[in-house]
């Protein structure tokens, strides 16, 4: 058996753990700063599972404008962990976005670099997933509720409203999550390989 034999399961069990958690974090954040329902059962979900870490991390980290800042330190110190475990296993490059990030290679203020590129791509790939499942939805149970379509039109709305703004009426034809997706698809290309490139140095 290859040395891979090991390191590509535990490649993936540190990935999975490691993304589904920060996503979480990321989540809580997000639903914070857009004002959702934290009377949501799904919303009471995420800040249980994430509450124990933030509370430590809130003690040196204040809220800045009512954003909770110690969330986004935290993203990035686990996505920094991520990252530091993966070279420790000779993985060469993890995929940020379109973009290869050689983690092998680099200081670890590149790491940090990193970090804050995997970390913007994911928030812009939340709002992409939000705004596809929202359509979705609306096409098979338009008018219906629960707590999930809640927080995901809570997550879909902030990306959707610069151009329900902008685009004009199509006699009730919503061009906004098209013109969205494409927006967001567009700003993940432009956007993240400079930021992967910089780290890269």
């Amino acid at each position: 058996m290859g040395s891979n034999y090991l390191i590509s399961p535990l490649t993936l069990i540190i990935n999975t753990l490691f993304d589904l958690y920060i996503l979480l974090v990321l989540l809580r954040f997000l639903l914070q700063a857009f004002r959702a329902d934290f009377y949501n059962p799904v919303s009471q979900f995420i800040v249980k599972v994430t509450t124990p870490p933030l509370r430590h991390f809130r003690r040196l980290i204040p809220s800045v404008s009512g954003q909770d800042i110690a969330s986004i330190v935290l993203c990035l110190v686990l996505i920094y962990l991520k990252f530091l475990l993966l070279r420790l296993l000779d993985i060469p490059g993890v995929p940020i976005a379109s973009v290869t990030a050689p983690i092998g290679g680099v200081s670890y203020a590149g790491l940090l670099i990193y970090a804050f590129a995997d970390l913007l791509a994911l928030v812009l790939t939340v709002f992409l997933i939000a705004i596809i499942i929202q359509v979705i939805l609306g096409w098979i149970s338009p008018g219906q509720y629960n707590p999930i379509i809640g927080l995901i039109n809570s997550l879909a709305e902030p990306a959707l409203k610069p151009f329900r703004k902008i685009l004009p009426s199509m006699g009730g034809l919503d061009l906004s999550p098209l013109f969205a997706t494409l927006g967001i698809l567009v700003l993940k290309m432009l956007v993240i390989p400079p930021i992967v490139y910089l780290g890269s140095f």
